[in-house]
């Protein structure tokens, strides 16, 4: 039994390798932790799934254990991409649910996502699991419970996917490629994309927790070469990708152009503020500048936000906001939907807007850009990425800056561009992201970030 680490409990999730900071005995542990906190909150039943990694299984049976310890009720969906979690706490009578998932990380990683009586859960309360994983804790709450938790299998697919088809009608048909890089939205996104009308060549559909095709991680452009060579030889009109969990979306247009999140929002507030003129579109420190004018422009409140998928569900929740988005691919509907990110959803919301359109991919690359980078890290050491981003915060000077934004690191607004320097909260490097007018002016922002990162860390081995 391997002992139990805090460096698992991330910002937004718990997270770790299998074997070496994750194992069934860990899994179980926080399960009796969730499901206490469950208890403290009035829930009886917590919902729990899992993507297609190899140690799924094996997770989720002693984590469904732990919840059924302390007396919790334990509805297993099985194998589902994570929206599906979120989707069966608004369906089966209950707010908490865990999806087993190691994301977009490498197969030898397992995880927790959590949602505890409706809210997805990240920070402070993710540390209370950890600070309540004791023996005493656990034994109590046994004692406590009248009765072990029942446990019962769900099979929510066909309400999911019946639930989407309601709500969207296509003008025309479509030809899509479908990329899931043998993550779990494989099982759900040809089916769910067919019956929308569309005529679907799948790749790496099959489910396989070792990836042997590329990373599911349609953030980086890496991985989206194969729906861009698909794009050049067949006749489908759009490309679509997912990460290993489902709950993000890539696209890519027929002359084989990456449409970033960021750009994705643009096409998505425009229409969802024709039903809610004057609301709030939430959207990360690391999107685009044209974003805010743009949401202004189509009657909207821009607020940009902390990086996070959790942080924007919360974010989203206080402000009443109909709609959220983040560079990373989570895109968040209120609007028709239930304002947790969804990468299937959110393919299926694109599709309706662009079958409208007589060319889908010059209504996407029409879409305002600058020159930009895409995420660009400096690797540190384990909590250096904190505090290199406390110094900058404190020392760094930027002559010429228009705006400095300190939500979530340092983002500097120049009249021609931006930089970002941002900590991570799940892994130890700093993010950095720029964007700007011209390559020149790119390359002028980027230097100014090199010279207040180097005389806070003279060694630091920057990425440009």
């Amino acid at each position: 039994m391997l002992p139990l680490q805090n460096s698992i409990f991330k910002a937004y999730d718990i997270r770790g390798i299998v074997g070496t900071t994750l194992d069934a005995p860990i899994a179980r542990q926080i399960g009796q932790a969730f499901g206490i906190a469950a208890r403290e909150k009035g829930e009886k039943t917590v919902v729990i799934g899992r993507d297609g990694r190899l140690s799924g299984a094996e997770m989720t049976a002693a984590l469904a254990a732990g919840l059924q310890d302390v007396g919790v009720d334990v509805i297993d969906i099985g194998v589902v991409v994570t929206p599906m979690v979120y989707f069966a706490t608004h369906v089966l009578g209950t707010q908490s649910g865990v999806m087993v998932t190691g994301s977009h990380n490498p197969p030898d990683y397992n995880g927790f996502k959590m949602v505890l009586a409706g809210e997805a859960i990240y920070g402070d309360t993710i540390q209370a699991l950890y600070q309540a994983i004791s023996v005493d804790a656990t034994k109590q709450a046994a004692e406590q419970a009248e009765r072990k938790g029942a446990y019962t299998t769900h099979d929510i697919k066909d309400a999911y996917l019946q639930r989407i088809l309601s709500d969207v009608t296509l003008a025309k048909p479509m030809k899509i490629v479908v990329d899931c890089g043998n993550g779990v939205a494989g099982a759900f996104a040809g089916e769910l994309y067919r019956a929308l009308g569309c005529e679907v060549q799948e790749l790496f559909c099959e489910v396989d927790g070792t990836f042997p095709n590329h990373h599911p991680d349609p953030a980086h452009p890496e991985n989206l070469q194969d729906v861009i060579r698909a794009l050049q030889t067949t006749d489908a009109e759009i490309g679509l990708a997912f990460d290993g969990d489902g709950d993000r979306l890539g696209v890519v247009t027929k002359d084989g152009q990456i449409i970033y999140p960021d750009r994705q929002l643009m096409l998505f507030a425009a229409d969802v503020l024709t039903r809610h003129p004057g609301q709030e579109i939430l959207y990360d420190v690391k999107c685009t500048r044209h974003l805010a004018p743009w949401i202004t422009q189509h009657g909207g409140k821009p607020l940009m936000w902390k990086t996070g998928h959790s942080l924007v569900k919360a974010k989203m929740r206080e402000t009443g906001a109909p709609l959220g988005g983040e560079m990373s691919g989570h895109v968040f509907f209120k609007d028709r939907w239930y304002g947790f990110d969804d990468g299937l959803y959110a393919g299926v919301r694109l599709l309706e807007l662009l079958s409208r359109e007589s060319d889908p991919s010059a209504v996407l690359n029409a879409l305002p850009q600058s020159a930009s980078t895409p995420e660009l890290q400096l690797t540190l050491a384990e909590g250096e990425n904190f505090t290199l981003i406390a110094a900058l915060q404190q020392q760094a000077q930027f002559p010429g800056s228009d705006d400095i934004i300190k939500i979530d690191g340092l983002r500097v607004e120049y009249p021609d561009g931006f930089g970002l320097v941002r900590a991570s909260n799940t892994t130890p490097v700093a993010v950095m992201r720029f964007e700007a007018e011209s390559e020149e002016a790119l390359a002028r922002i980027q230097s100014e970030f090199k010279r207040v990162i180097l005389a806070v860390k003279p060694d630091a081995k920057l990425p440009f």
